[in-house]
């Protein structure tokens, strides 16, 4: 009976999986393979370069790269070696980075590319790190010599292949596997402990509840140093499924065409912008193609609508949706690939209205919960009995229950063992029982789906005493077409205001429509017509709020929320505190014009 190692589970894929495509990556404008026997041989060559460089068992190794092969090879290389990976995100300062090299003391660290590498070069030369291992070949290592590419990284010490034989008769479930930094959207970061049972068991209820085989091409976008992407190409690898590592996601929609995933992690926004993309290319179109459209999606809805009733399917809506598929869907799902079987989705809440588009057109987008402290989901979607508005059905084997305040409490085997060098911290979200305090508010529905309605830290409390979802409401707003992000402010306020970005190649093109005279984006966002124009479309999208919830007063703004100005993480959520404080100005603003 397979315990679910996760090196134990490589060896026995590459033994079964041998010269079959394990990876693949972009290289020189193509694409490059890399088999399962490459794959394991480089992966012993890494960690027998480890010991050889004095590596202990339990020892910490960061990786601080973008998505590629290599950061895989190194991951599951510390791991043979019985270390523990401390992924860093790729667009993290040096301050950010410092803290977790001082926190976890990593000596060794791992860097993808020029930019990870020079501040590493920092950390170096500063003492907080030993040695340098750069995954990039281009790199300018810029002559130190405590840094060394990894293609040349070898084991020098004949006893490194002894010592690896001998460290994998010791593997112990309860070795870490990994110390995952929270992203410090409210407080400093935190390291989340996972061991080797903690991902045994997401190994294990993703093989029940998920099928995925040889035949899969998995497209990994989000990054690696986030356990929802980390944990998922552990998955994938586990069932011979070919990873295929992008870089930069920013340019997913430009290879989706080439690498054709049939399933593929991602966060809402990823569908929240194509679902706005699309609409506002048919609103441009032809009067005909508008009502093919709209006739197509109504099919569409109505077919999935019937589904999800547990109605029989109906002839003539069948009929009709063959034709609808024909001349819309089709077209559409090619441009995601056209391979997907299914297509995960988590992180943050989907717009029901988003998530319906996408499967009735075709494109299966299977809504989940998670956290970093779970070793990922905690729910997700079945294959075909699901309800649209929640994020699922519980994993196999994990409990749910409510706290106060409507707190969803998880209780699993994939639950942390807690917060690396923070023990107050840990006896804050753990139970005694092992009941792990999750931060957000939900319920269990009578169908037995999670249903998750607000993130309990980040309730807004007006000066009315008034609670307000963030998140719901920007959820709300964030679907239009012309808006690329929010933020809205409204703690310890007499109302809602928002900060928004617009999404600036639809206003401009709408701007153009309009033939309205500017000479640079400030003066497009503070155009009365523009003004008002958002102001109808705020009013029209916010009618579903309740009128405390709804947006009184907004600006708009001439650039984005970034990770590099630290405003938002690198999953996309938003730092409040950052951006309330570089935009002072203008939210005092809003509520000074207000008598």
């Amino acid at each position: 009976m397979t315990r679910y190692h996760l090196v134990e589970l490589l060896r026995e894929r590459i033994s079964q999986s041998g010269n079959n495509e394990a990876m693949r990556y972009e290289a020189n404008g193509g694409w490059r393979s890399i088999s399962w026997q490459q794959f394991g041989e480089q992966v012993q060559v890494f960690a027998q370069a480890l010991i050889s460089s004095g590596h202990q068992v339990g020892d910490k190794v960061g990786i601080f790269s973008r998505n590629m092969p290599e950061w895989t090879i190194a991951d599951y290389g510390i791991l043979s070696a019985r270390g523990v990976v401390v992924p860093i995100y790729p667009t993290n300062t040096l301050a950010q980075t410092r803290y977790i090299i001082q926190d976890a003391n990593i000596d060794i660290l791992c860097v993808g590319e020029q930019g990870q590498y020079d501040l590493a070069l920092e950390l170096l030369n500063n003492g907080d790190i030993q040695q340098i291992i750069v995954f990039d070949d281009s790199v300018d290592l810029k002559g130190c010599t405590n840094a060394v590419y990894s293609s040349y990284f070898v084991a020098a010490d004949s006893n490194a292949h002894s010592e690896l034989l001998n460290r994998s008769e010791q593997f112990d479930m309860t070795d870490l596997v990994t110390l995952i930094y929270t992203s410090g959207t409210t407080g400093e970061p935190k390291g989340v402990m996972l061991d080797f049972a903690n991902f045994a068991a997401a190994m294990k209820v993703h093989d029940e509840r998920l099928e995925l085989n040889e035949s899969d091409v998995s497209l990994c976008m989000l990054p690696l140093s986030h356990v929802y992407e980390r944990g998922w190409t552990y998955f994938a690898l586990f069932k011979g499924a070919t990873n295929v590592y992008l870089r930069d996601p920013s340019r997913v929609m430009d290879v989706i065409e080439q690498v054709k995933p049939s399933v593929m992690c991602a966060v809402p926004r990823l569908y929240e912008k194509a679902y706005a993309t699309i609409h506002a290319k048919v609103a441009q179109a032809p009067k005909l193609r508008q009502q093919i459209f709209s006739w197509a999606s109504k099919i569409a809805l109505a077919r999935l609508r019937r589904s999800q009733s547990g109605l029989a399917s109906n002839w003539w809506i069948e009929q009709q949706y063959k034709l609808a598929d024909r001349l819309v869907f089709t077209k559409l799902r090619a441009r995601f690939g056209g391979n997907c079987r299914f297509f995960p989705v988590g992180g943050a809440g989907l717009d029901k209205d988003v998530h319906q588009f996408f499967l009735a057109a075709g494109i299966h987008l299977k809504l989940g919960y998670g956290m970093t402290e779970t070793t990922a989901t905690v729910s997700c979607f079945n294959d075909q009995d699901f309800t649209l508005g929640t994020v699922g059905t519980p994993m196999p084997g994990i409990e749910l229950k409510q706290g106060p305040n409507n707190e969803i409490w998880v209780k699993g085997d994939t639950v942390m063992r807690g917060y690396y060098n923070k023990p107050s911290a840990t006896a804050e979200v753990l139970t005694a029982d092992g009941w792990l305090k999750t931060g957000d508010a939900g319920y269990i529905n009578d169908h037995g789906d999670l249903v998750f309605t607000e993130r309990l830290k980040e309730l807004m409390k007006t000066s009315n005493g008034k609670y307000v979802a963030p998140q719901l409401v920007e959820g709300t707003l964030g679907k239009d077409r012309l808006i690329e992000q929010i933020a809205i402010v409204a703690d310890a306020r007499n109302f809602v205001s928002a900060l928004i970005v617009p999404c600036f190649e639809t206003l401009e093109e709408h701007a153009k429509a309009l033939n309205l005279a500017y000479k640079e984006r400030l003066e497009l966002v503070k155009h009365p017509q523009i003004v008002a124009m958002f102001n109808e479309r705020l009013e029209a999208l916010q009618k579903s709020l309740a009128r405390y919830e709804q947006v009184k007063r907004f600006t708009l703004l001439t650039k984005p929320f970034s990770m590099e100005l630290g405003e938002i993480t690198p999953t996309l959520k938003l730092r409040r505190k950052v951006i309330y404080s570089r935009y002072q100005n203008e939210i005092e603003a809003m509520y000074s014009a207000v008598s």
